[in-house]
């Protein structure tokens, strides 16, 4: 033993710091990182206070739209007026227009009324009559030549109510702004009232509004999504054929069978800028290409799918490059040392393992292009379709519209009825958007294999 070890520190030596007791700086760094974690938890509560306001709003105005205003009344289908030959054939009886169903659903209103004493005192035949949309008669028409065996009973129709009295049963329309509405009175709203107190009217499910095609100004009650939801579901098919094998035929080639050059890197760049590229520029290049040079028809299924694969092509080769690097080298190197060929380990081991990720990309790919408006507008998308597109492959050259497009388009027009009609086609949309992420999270945990 020796003195070195009894030999003191030196005099004002500084205290070892403690374990247990915190020193300043610890206590700075502490609330630093108190300071950071309550920014986070800010910024997580701004974002779902903004959400939960937009899908508040979205979801307020555009409920209303899946209801609609029916007038319930018993019709009389005169055989007189509908088929005069009394033969039943649709052909023949398909000459009577609208104009006649249209007189017999006003006679049936008037009548009614009668029947149910309500008081249409200071209304004339035709503001009676301006109650009901003027997509009745269509819809009667077509009750008709479906079923000829109808004419000459009687039938209980669910007429649809004008816009403006559909929008007083929903709130946008008061008596106070009926006074300087040239489109309804507040005397037509009263009748209204009554009849909704008596049974008359009701809100009931409006199956029209994915079934219909788009409306005219003069009947938005009618109008519906019909053809967009078609014209949409034509343009994800084009997309889905033509994106998928390229992108994944693109994205092997480049990852695992294209040497690493300069003419590859080229490629990569520029792949990862047309990622980055404005949507809107694909449809300025869909409209020279497509339609000014090839010559394809505007508003058609097949201009809006090329333009959208070409801009959904981008995103599927790189999520596709990225499932397959995932794949973990070991099972290529594996593969080859009990024989098998470059190919044969591509396709039986590599794509199989990165398919989970791949199928993941393509959805979120067609989700995206599903949501795009910016290149339909310019391709004319954005057209009156009233028609709807015929079965593929023929109807992909036919007029059609797209949900994004159609919801452009309602915001455009004056009517506060369109106004409802566009948030509820925001709704639907969010819905297929939604779902396709969901299908991508479903199947990314279906198939994905942990290594």
């Amino acid at each position: 033993m020796t003195d070195l070890s009894q030999t003191a520190g030196p005099v004002g030596a500084a205290k070892a710091a403690s374990l247990v007791v915190a020193d300043a700086r610890m206590l700075r760094r502490r609330a630093t990182e108190k300071r950071f974690r309550l920014m986070g938890l800010m910024a997580v509560g701004v974002g779902m206070l903004a959400l939960v306001v937009l899908l508040t709003s979205i979801l307020g105005n555009g409920l209303p739209s899946f209801r609609q205003t029916a007038i319930t009344m018993p019709v009389t289908l005169d055989e007189a007026v509908l088929d005069k030959s009394g033969t039943r054939d649709p052909a023949v009886m398909a000459k009577v227009t609208t104009l006649g169903y249209g007189k017999l659903i006003q006679a049936a209103l008037e009548a009614e009324l009668i029947a149910r004493n309500v008081d249409t005192q200071g209304l004339t035949v035709k503001d009676i009559a301006g109650m009901i949309s003027q997509e009745a008669p269509a819809d009667l028409r077509a009750l008709v030549l479906a079923d000829p065996t109808l004419v000459g009973t009687t039938i209980s129709f669910d007429a649809l109510a004008n816009g403006r009295v559909d929008g007083y049963f929903k709130g946008r329309v008061t008596m106070e702004s009926a006074v300087d509405d040239g489109n309804i009175s507040p005397e037509q709203l009263r009748v209204a009232q009554a009849m909704r107190d008596i049974g008359m009217i009701n809100l009931v499910f409006n199956p029209g509004f994915f079934t219909k095609s788009d409306a005219s100004e003069l009947r938005p009650e009618a109008a519906g999504l019909g053809v967009a939801m078609l014209g949409s579901a034509y343009m994800m098919l084009i997309v889905l054929v033509l994106a998928l094998p390229i992108g994944v035929a693109a994205s092997v080639y480049l990852e695992e069978i294209a040497p690493k050059n300069r003419w590859t890197d080229i490629i990569e760049i520029n792949i990862a800028n047309l990622a980055a590229v404005p949507s809107i520029v694909y449809g300025i290049l869909a409209l020279a290409l497509f339609i000014n040079i090839i010559g394809l028809p505007q508003s058609a299924p097949i201009v809006g799918g090329l333009v959208l694969t070409l801009m959904t092509l981008p995103t599927i080769i790189i999520a596709t490059r990225a499932a397959l690097k995932a794949v973990p080298p070991s099972i290529r190197d594996a593969a080859l040392g009990v024989g098998a060929s470059k190919n044969q380990t591509i396709f039986h081991h590599v794509l199989p393992l990165a398919m989970p990720g791949i199928l993941t990309g393509t959805i979120l790919g067609l989700a995206r292009a599903l949501g795009e408006s910016a290149p339909l507008l310019l391709i004319g998308m954005v057209a009156f379709v009233k028609d709807f597109p015929a079965a593929p492959p023929a109807g992909m050259f036919d007029p059609a519209s797209a949900l994004p497009v159609q919801v452009y388009s309602w915001t455009q027009r004056a009517d506060p009825a369109f106004a409802e009609r566009s948030s509820g086609a925001i709704i639907v949309l969010l819905v297929f958007l939604l779902s396709m992420n969901a299908l991508a999270i479903i199947l990314r945990r279906r198939f994905e294999r942990r290594w």
